[in-house]
């Protein structure tokens, strides 16, 4: 399904589990406006006659072909089903048959269940309730689309005490607009406990999100126990409590795998590697130095936050670390996406080194630099039978960038967080394929100030100074990509805004970003959650209903609901009105 398509998003209703379908309790009519509360919402779902049928509890089955991961999703959704007993916010008002015999089996189909999870793999899947018999049916292409069908079935099925309730009648056709719907998750700032990742991609799975990208490592720790470098973790990290272990990959991996959920790793180099230095200071440069030195221009900076060192491009060395480092991170994460970083390259760490210094004195420049770097690192990846996947910066710096000769377009791929639809059509513009997480769109930690200390602009007890606002009249806060994104904000974004349909083809979808300078697992739910549900329904079917306007004003009363439902599953989702609006539904709007 081409990445265009996501601009020309499916007319059709949502399923709300609510299922607010019927206007009253007689013979309703099928209408565009009507939801069935579906998170995401599918691409197409037809209802003529909307009703329910009871299930059965106590008999009910989910009937899977063998396959290692489906059966265990089949088990987990049988046990959810049978379990949950959601009892909506907003009572149903369908009408429940009880005359005809419940609902006793889910019946998956799969056509390839030998298709691998990997990028672009068929997600689509199709679902029929029927309104007599006692078995329901689904079909995917792939093992993973029977996934996003187990998912959806789960969620029209409600009720209490021992009466469980599922949408009757109903056919459902649905597919991702977009193969790369992804978060994005930082635990070098501040770590998580392995626990934390796995009920986080297993919240991503129920939110059909497909990419779980791994930030692993930065200047700050490095927790990646490597059997090659174990120095590195050893010393790099928090503590010997806060590494993850080649067991732990493993674990969040298979974990992952069962839900649908692929596993990207990001190793950034060769910028934000300071903790690098306490195994092999020789390797970094400007590590563990004060970041802004007092008297020095912003250009002169050694990191545009706390937390230095770049890896020397110029010390053999550090190509023989990198190689055992990447080496065994392609062995630990079989995804065929490496993500390598990149990005802030800081003139003044580079400058700091006196064999750099002396490079730049003969005519060498720090673009030449990062251009030894990338030709060094990119084949040995590519080697791998791996996609180097690179945040924009190293092409489109203003000032340290590689030429496009060294980045292969058929082997890379560009990460976007600048300059929101801009910096998305320079890269296409350039040939290459792009995931978008503009900053001003999908970073979840913007908003929340910043985490300097001494900052003596926090002390204006009335106003901030002329011309300079930061607590009063429209001031960041501290946060330099403030305001707080609010679901809205996330859901509104159109990631292939301003392209044409070729080049809205080199799109593969956007991921939503948690950096952890002030996020642990204390703040991890609902710093994610309901956000990423938004960017999930706007990457799966879209943000527009079927005469292209935008659909935030219906989808919040399903989103109310959906969080409600989440937070029942153990997700600790925000909450994004008061309950009363949720009671409610239409009266919080701005317009009636």
């Amino acid at each position: 399904m081409g990445a265009f398509q996501g601009l020309m998003n499916g007319a059709f209703p949502a399923v709300m589990l609510c299922l607010l379908l019927c206007s009253g309790a007689g013979g309703a009519s099928f209408s565009p406006e009507t939801n069935i509360n579906v998170w995401p919402k599918p691409r197409s779902v037809s209802w003529p006659n909307p009703e329910a049928v009871l299930l059965s509890p106590a008999k009910f089955r989910i009937l899977a072909p063998f396959h290692k991961h489906l059966r265990a999703a089949a088990k987990r959704y049988r046990r959810l089903i049978v379990s949950e007993r959601h009892a909506p916010v907003v009572p149903p008002f369908v009408n429940v048959s009880r005359s005809r015999p419940p609902l006793r089996a889910l019946s998956i189909s799969v056509l390839d269940l030998g298709a691998p999870l990997q990028h672009g793999v068929d997600e689509s899947y199709t679902l029929r309730v029927p309104a007599g018999g006692t078995r329901a049916n689904l079909a995917a292409g792939t093992p993973w689309g029977a996934m996003r069908g187990l998912e959806t079935f789960s969620q029209m099925v409600w009720g209490s005490g021992r009466e469980l309730r599922v949408a009757a009648g109903v056919e459902v056709w649905d597919a991702p607009l977009f193969p790369h719907r992804g978060v994005m998750l930082d635990t070098s700032r501040n770590f998580y406990g392995v626990e934390d990742l796995v009920r986080t991609i297993g919240a991503m799975g129920a939110n059909k999100l497909n990419v779980f990208h791994w930030h692993i490592t930065d200047s700050h720790s490095f927790p990646l126990v490597l059997p090659s470098e174990p120095d590195l973790a050893a010393k790099g990290s928090y503590g010997p409590e806060m590494v993850y272990t080649p067991a732990d990959v493993k674990r969040v991996v298979e974990h992952g795998m069962s839900y649908g959920v692929r596993v990207i790793p990001e190793i950034d180099s060769p910028g934000h590697t300071g903790s690098w230095a306490e195994a092999y200071p020789e390797i970094v440069t400007c590590a563990n130095k004060f970041w802004w030195p007092a008297g020095t221009d912003w250009a002169d900076r050694f990191a545009s936050e706390p937390g230095t060192g770049h890896l020397n491009p110029l010390n053999p060395k550090t190509y023989d670390v990198l190689r055992n480092v990447l080496s065994d991170v392609a062995a630990m994460f079989p995804d065929s996406f490496f993500h390598s970083g990149a990005d802030e390259i800081i003139p003044g760490c580079w400058k700091s080194d006196p064999d750099i210094h002396a490079f730049l004195s003969d005519g060498g420049s720090l673009s030449d630099l990062l251009e030894t770097f990338i030709n060094h690192t990119h084949p040995f990846i590519v080697s791998r039978n791996r996609t180097a996947v690179y945040w924009e910066d190293v092409l489109l710096d203003d000032s340290v960038r590689v030429p496009p000769s060294s980045l292969p377009p058929e082997t890379t791929v560009l990460q976007t967080w600048n300059n929101g639809p801009n910096n998305t059509k320079r890269i296409v513009e350039s040939g290459y394929r792009v995931i978008v997480s503009s900053s001003d769109f999908y970073y979840l930690d913007c908003g929340h100030g910043d985490f300097v200390g001494n900052e003596s602009r926090f002390d204006r007890q009335i106003s901030d100074p002329p011309g300079e606002p930061f607590n009063y009249g429209n001031g960041s806060g501290g946060s330099w990509c403030g305001p707080f994104k609010t679901w809205q904000r996330v859901y509104d974004y159109d990631i292939a805004y301003g392209l044409s349909e070729a080049e809205a083809e080199l799109v593969l979808g956007g991921e939503v970003a948690l950096w952890s300078e002030q996020a642990d697992a204390t703040v991890l739910d609902p710093r994610i959650w309901p956000r990423a549900s938004a960017m999930a329904e706007a990457l799966w079917s879209g943000n527009r209903d079927g005469n292209g306007k935008k659909r935030y004003a219906a989808a919040t009363d399903r989103l109310n609901e959906w969080r409600y439902r989440m937070v029942k599953r153990g997700i600790g989702a925000e909450p994004i009105q008061p309950l009363w609006c949720v009671m409610h539904p239409g009266m919080c709007n701005t317009v009636q």
